[in-house]
């Protein structure tokens, strides 16, 4: 065998190992990829069941609370919703909210404290720019809701992102002191108030589930509070239709989410905090 013969017939053999682990780190990317939309399915799929629990276990405590003249815990006076003007207000599918079938929201009663008890329990993770959530929940009392409490879950979060954890936990309390979902709040450590594409899926869920829930955005780096719902004739549809994951554009007009016209401060209750990461 001459030298370049053998030369070639190298390259060649190094050629062919080279392509070898090409496809070789091709194949593990391939099987990578496909476990990780596994594993988000099957995220996707839990998260469906247990949202169907919690439609059906607030669906029937509300039935079994709305005739109640005063819910427990709540202050006892009979509450006169303030003048709102409906008239402005977009029509509604209500066939969307699976718990509200009035012909108009029902007003939400939020407690003064809520906000400060709140940004108190997120400082350590504002001062590191990490975001924090919490659940809002609450009960009905004389055709309004009345947000009594504030579960704090165990929780992942970046500066943009937070994702509830341990929903088996939640839903537990939940059900043990009869309180119904009402929606949720997180902050925005180094932004305002907003929310972000990744922020009106989260909140689609809510809102199908019952049509006045509501997403609270805390910004103290600007001193801003936001009291948001996605938009009833356009926003909520069009979030329930789009599929996409991760942070991505919307289109901005019309709006997909609006300030929740629907809510009302209240001094005069003070809000319950439940840390349950502990």
């Amino acid at each position: 065998m001459s030298r370049n013969t053998g030369s070639g017939w190298r390259k060649q053999k190094r050629r062919e190992q080279q392509l070898a682990e090409q496809r070789e780190r091709a194949a593990r990317e391939h099987e990578r990829l496909e476990q990780e939309e596994q594993e988000r399915r099957r995220f996707a799929e839990e998260k469906q069941r247990l949202l169907e629990l919690e439609r059906r276990r607030a669906e029937q405590l509300e039935r079994t609370l709305v005739s109640e003249p005063t819910a427990d815990g709540l202050p006892g006076k009979t509450w006169v919703a303030p003048a709102i003007d409906r008239s402005v207000k977009p029509s509604f599918d209500h066939q969307k909210s699976l718990l509200s079938l009035r012909s108009e929201l029902r007003t939400v009663v939020v407690p003064d404290s809520l906000m400060p008890r709140f940004l108190k329990i997120a400082e350590a993770n504002t001062n590191r720019n990490v975001e924090t959530c919490g659940l809002l929940c609450g009960k009905p009392s004389q055709d309004n809701l009345y947000i009594t409490h504030v579960l704090i879950p165990a929780q992942t979060g970046t500066s943009d992102s937070c994702n509830m954890e341990g929903e088996e936990k939640v839903f537990a309390y939940l059900d043990t002191h009869n309180l119904i979902t009402l929606g949720w709040i997180h902050t925005h450590p180094s932004q305002t108030a907003f929310l972000s594409s990744v922020d009106l899926h989260t909140h689609c869920g809510y809102q199908l589930m019952m049509l006045e829930s509501i997403a609270i955005v805390c910004a103290p780096k600007y001193n801003e509070t936001g009291f948001f719902m996605l938009t009833p004739s356009y926003g909520l549809d069009y979030i329930a239709n789009c599929h996409k994951s991760g942070f991505h554009p919307h289109p901005q007009d019309p709006p997909l989410f609006e300030e929740a016209q629907h809510v009302t401060l209240d001094g005069s209750y003070e809000i319950s905090v439940v840390d349950l990461r502990q």
